[in-house]
Parts: C-alpha cells; sequence; structure tokens
C-alpha cells in the first residue's frame, strides 16, 4: 500500500498516458470499422469521414461510454484476489493499456484490422492469469465475451442481409428505382434517426445527469416518443435533401449512378450512426482499466465495489479516438473499406446500419463485442445476399488470421509489461 502512497502521481500520470495511447489506437485502428464502408462505396472521402467521426465518434465516446465501461472493468477479473496487494491490480491495469495500445500501433501501421476489444480483454486475462491466479479470471464472464464475438457478426450479418434485401425488393429491382429510392429511403432514414436517438436518451444522457420522465414506466419506454419524434425530424431532412438531387440526364431511364447518389445520402446518416456507435461501444477499452486505476488511488488503495466515472476519463478517452483517427486512421480505413468485397453506396448502407444497430444494442446492454466482427459480419452478410462469388474469402481469411494473433499478443505482451512494473515499484 505504501507504494501507492510514495508513487501515486506517477502512477496516475502514467494511467493517463497509456490510457490516452490505447484510446488513440483505438481511433488509428477500429474506427475503420466505422468509417470504411463508407470510403469504400465512395458515398464520402477520406477527409469527410474524418471530420464525420471525429463530432460523432467523440459524442459516443464522451455520452454513451459509461454502460460498457462498468463491464470491462470489474467483469473480467475477481477483485477479492488483490485485497491486501491492491497495487497489483494498478500494475495490471496500466500493463494491459500499454500492452494493447502497443499491438494496436503495430497492427496500425501494417494495415491489419484487428479487435481492441480483444486486445485489451487478452491483455486482462494475460496479466490477472499469470501474474495473479488463474482463479482471479472470472471466467464464465469470458466465456459470454467470447459468445458475444461470435454472436454479434451473426446478428449484424443478418440484419444486413435483410437490409439489403428490403432495399432490393423495394428499390433496386422495380421498373423505378429511382423514384423508389427518393420515395422509401426517409422510412429508412428514421431507422437511423430512431437508433441514434434511443442510445443516447438511455445511455448517453443519463451519464451526464440528465433523465426523461414521461410517466410512461421504464427509461426505455420515456426515451422511445422522443426517439421516434427524433427520427421523424431526420427523414423530413434527409426527403429534403433527396428532392434536390436531381439525374444527370432526366430525358433518359436512370443508372445504376443515379440511384447510387440518392443512397450516397443516406450513407452520410449511416457514417453517423456508426461512428456514434463505435464511441459509445469502443471507448470502455481505454478508459476501463484507467478508472480502475483511478479508482484504486482516489480511495487510498481500496477497490471500491462501484464508483462513477470521472467525467475528464471520458473525455481523455474520446480525445484519443479522435486523434488516433486524424493521424492514423487513413490506412486501416482503405484496407477494411476496399477490400472485402466490392461496395456501393446501397450495400454500404445496409452493412453500416446492421453492423450499428448491432453495436448499439451491445452498448446499450453493456456487453462488450468487437465491432471488427460486427462490421466484418455485417459485409459478409450483404455479401452473402449478393452472392458468395462477390466476397474476396482470402482478404477474410487473413483478416480472421490477425484475430487470431491478437489474443495471445495482447496477453504476452502484458505478462511482460506487468512483471516490469512490478519489478520497478515494488522492488
Amino acid at each position: 500500500m505504501d507504494v501507492l502512497q510514495d508513487y501515486g502521481s506517477t502512477i496516475l500520470i502514467l494511467a493517463c498516458l497509456f490510457g490516452f495511447f490505447m484510446a488513440w489506437g483505438i481511433g488509428a485502428n477500429d474506427v475503420a470499422n466505422a468509417m470504411g464502408t463508407s470510403v469504400g462505396s465512395k458515398a464520402i472521402t477520406i477527409k469527410q469521414a474524418i471530420l464525420i467521426a471525429i463530432i460523432f465518434e467523440f459524442a459516443g465516446a464522451y455520452l454513451a461510454g459509461g454502460a460498457v465501461t462498468d463491464t470491462i472493468r470489474k467483469g473480467i477479473i475477481d477483485p477479492a484476489f488483490f485485497k491486501g496487494q491492491e497495487e497489483l491490480l494498478v500494475y495490471g491495469m496500466m500493463s494491459a493499456l500499454l500492452a494493447a495500445g502497443t499491438w494496436l500501433l503495430v497492427a496500425s501501421m501494417k494495415g491489419w484490422p484487428v479487435s481492441t476489444t480483444h486486445s485489451i480483454v487478452g491483455a486482462i486475462v494475460g496479466f490477472a492469469a499469470v501474474g495473479i491466479s488463474i482463479d482471479a479470471v472470472a471466467w464464465p464472464q469470458i466465456a459470454t465475451i467470447v459468445a458475444s464475438w461470435v454472436v454479434s457478426p451473426l446478428i449484424a450479418g443478418t440484419i444486413s442481409y435483410v437490409l439489403f434485401t428490403s432495399v432490393r425488393y423495394i428499390i433496386l429491382d422495380r421498373d423505378d428505382p429511382y423514384h423508389r429510392a427518393k420515395q422509401y429511403i426517409p422510412y429508412y432514414m428514421f431507422l437511423v434517426g430512431f437508433m441514434i436517438a434511443m442510445v443516447t436518451l438511455t445511455k448517453g444522457l443519463k451519464n451526464v445527469g440528465v433523465t426523461i420522465d414521461m410517466g410512461l414506466g421504464s427509461s426505455f419506454m420515456n426515451a422511445v416518443p422522443v426517439a421516434a419524434l427524433i427520427g421523424v425530424v431526420v427523414a423530413l431532412a434527409g426527403a429534403q435533401l433527396l428532392h434536390k438531387i436531381h439525374r444527370n440526364n432526366p430525358d433518359i431511364k436512370p443508372t445504376n449512378a443515379d440511384i447510387e447518389r440518392v443512397f450516397a445520402i443516406l450513407m452520410v446518416f449511416t457514417a453517423c450512426a456508426m461512428a456514434f456507435a463505435h464511441g459509445s461501444n469502443d471507448v470502455a477499452n481505454a478508459i476501463g482499466p484507467m478508472a480502475a486505476i483511478v479508482g484504486v488511488l482516489q480511495s487510498g488503495g481500496e477497490i471500491a465495489a462501484k464508483s462513477a466515472i470521472p467525467w475528464w476519463i471520458l473525455l481523455t478517452g474520446a480525445l484519443g479516438i479522435v486523434i488516433g483517427l486524424a493521424t492514423y486512421g487513413w490506412k486501416v480505413i482503405q484496407t477494411i473499406g476496399k477490400r472485402i468485397t466490392e461496395l456501393t453506396p446501397s450495400r454500404g448502407f445496409a452493412a453500416e446500419l446492421g453492423a450499428a444497430s448491432t453495436v448499439v444494442l451491445a452498448s446499450a446492454t453493456g456487453l462488450p463485442i468487437s465491432t471488427t466482427h460486427t462490421l466484418v459480419g455485417a459485409v459478409l452478410g450483404v455479401g452473402i445476399a449478393r452472392g458468395i462469388g462477390s466476397i474476396d474469402l482470402r482478404v477474410v481469411g487473413s483478416i480472421f488470421a490477425s484475430w487470431l494473433v491478437t489474443l495471445p499478443a495482447g496477453a504476452g505482451l502484458s505478462i511482460v509489461f506487468f512483471f516490469f512494473f512490478k519489478g520497478v515499484f515494488s522492488g
């Protein structure tokens, strides 16, 4: 305990640096899952994607990042094993942040889209199992998280498959797809607006002390009418934008390019939705361990059963994500947006909305998922709807291989860093 008192300030500074470093890695690597499909479908440019993500990734991370943080911080390891040696938890969480951030730096330099959730969970399990005790890991909780890595791409793929199939049936395969696109796309815009509003109202505003009570019982039911109203506003605004789009040559039959121009407008909304969902879910990978360290230091060495996340920790994570995206996110965006399958705005819309819906659902329930798995599942769902031949299976295979490396890489680095910090501070 004297170690935490003697080196408290130094440890706090290191925790902030490592937390920011991890958040930077999330922005540089995992944010491709939010923006890759939009860029790959040429609906928006990389510069436009960065601008959109700066706004909505930050909003999602700062406003709606609290629920998942709770699961990452207290659900993976058993605090009882650290009683009387709380400094080991501090060393471990510092090691996990530095290990996961280091792996994400390497992966981003190589252009590999890897899972930040895999990275941090593997790092935490590594130091806890080897440095503390194998029983310190809450293996049933790990099993739930591992199951979510399988379930989330299946859910995202199913949603994306249904969405793209509905787009083809309602719009693309009809006699007048151009006018039907302008007629029906606002309904899809409503879904996007409703989804963003629901997660903001039920999770995000609660984290900053704002609640809505319309006398309808649960917070979910209270949020539904407000979110529906916001969805209507988004749909109406989108309809106005669509009316301003005109065909390249109105005297001839609309081409695929004309129709895709309409879907490109929708991609702006889905890009915003995915960025918000990604920020709300994945900020926990950086601020969860950081919050655990700060909690132990501020309580004088006690591991609190439950503690609020300070606003400045959420802010640190949000800023790190944005800066990572702006400085190095372009490399992985290009990898995931252009190599899995050929994307158009209509296909990218279905993939992004399906992935965003899955991530928002996970964020609202506090279940950590991999947005990498989710988006790849969503893109595969769209590809399957078009035919398996439209998917580059070699690229998908290499992505799967990088996922397998991520867990042991995070765990191995974390073990090394753990014993390093233990040796430096405890002697």
